[in-house]
């Protein structure tokens, strides 16, 4: 599989022969937070002081939603936004492995051998204090290291990254705030703006009607993201940015149907249907709700882009766009 960086599927590529015998770092990395890219950012460091790539390791599934398949993880960053934010960091190829039958079935010997030595012949590993795998998680960080010494790795364990007021920072803690709509909580954690892509895709054009064409997007059916308006700035294929307010939500006013991912970008006149769009989560305004006519509607729809513009106005324009190293 091959994204907008070097980014390999290697259950059916190989890694080219300059990529081998570098720094991998591994894990899931959903989200990318700040407490993964301690663990990029020294990867990273590594790499550069021998002179070697930085590889990134991670999986898909995501182990949880292998082992539990009916309550599958919602991931802040799917593989393909996750290739494109890994390839703003400085890495120098990510590497997924897919978490299937076979791959959950290998003992840690056989991981380290398979994986870590004949595919990407790693001459350091990076990984969490926690990180556990093989089998039955049978291979822990010390068994990591023990085998580092056999097979002729250096391995570096992190700790866990916290934030200002102690906590850990990790995924399922972001995943909370943003199904509380606390947006400022997430982006905080993240240390970027939480963003939605997706292809936009033929709605029922309600908003055009009104006066407020939105482009849509379909979201997973399991995402933890609280329903309501946000005030958002959205990228296109092209690179171009627009400011906007999106409703996240099943339009009671009208059918209350399946949650739509809905923005109106402001000063846009145009075509977007097939088109891959990125949209930056700011903040949330307000609760979805039902109104008596689209009148109503139309009303409320007018202060919510004020509301979002206002806000927008006091942002840097690529405030917190792309994420960077965790203590930069």
């Amino acid at each position: 599989m091959t994204n907008r960086f070097n980014s390999f599927d290697i259950d059916n590529e190989s890694i080219p022969a300059l990529l081998r015998g570098g720094v991998v770092a591994i894990g899931n990395f959903d989200g990318l937070h700040r407490g993964h890219r301690t663990i990029i950012d020294e990867a990273l460091t590594i790499g550069k002081k021998n002179n070697c790539p930085s590889i990134l390791l991670t999986f898909d599934p995501h182990p949880r939603t292998w082992f539990n398949p009916q309550k599958p993880v919602y991931l802040l960053t799917p593989p393909d936004l996750k290739s494109r934010l890994v390839g703003k960091l400085g890495i120098s190829a990510m590497a997924i492995h897919s978490f299937d039958n076979d791959f959950s079935s290998l003992t840690a010997d056989e991981f380290l051998n398979q994986i870590l030595m004949e595919k990407l012949g790693a001459r350091h590993v990076v990984t969490g204090q926690d990180f556990h795998f093989g089998k039955m998680r049978q291979g822990t960080p010390q068994y990591l290291v023990e085998a580092g010494k056999k097979y002729g790795f250096d391995v570096t364990l992190m700790e866990a990254c916290r934030d200002q007021n102690g906590e850990i920072i990790s995924s399922s803690r972001i995943r909370a705030h943003l199904e509380k709509g606390e947006l400022a909580e997430a982006n905080d954690l993240l240390g970027y703006a939480h963003r939605i892509c997706g292809t936009v895709i033929m709605g029922q054009k309600i908003g055009r009607t009104l006066g407020f064409p939105t482009a849509n997007i379909q979201l997973p059916a399991n995402v933890r993201l609280r329903h309501g308006i946000y005030a958002v700035r959205a990228i296109r294929e092209n690179g171009d940015r627009y400011d906007g307010v999106a409703n996240f939500g099943r339009r009671p006013t009208f059918d209350n149907g399946e949650a739509l991912f809905e923005t109106f970008l402001f000063d846009f006149d145009g075509n977007l249907y097939g088109e891959q769009l990125t949209v930056i989560l700011y903040a949330w305004q307000r609760e979805e709700v039902r109104f008596e006519n689209a009148q109503e509607l139309v009303d409320q729809m007018l202060i919510d882009k004020r509301v979002a513009q206002q806000f927008l106005l006091n942002l840097e324009p690529d405030y917190m766009t792309w994420p960077v190293g965790a203590n930069r």
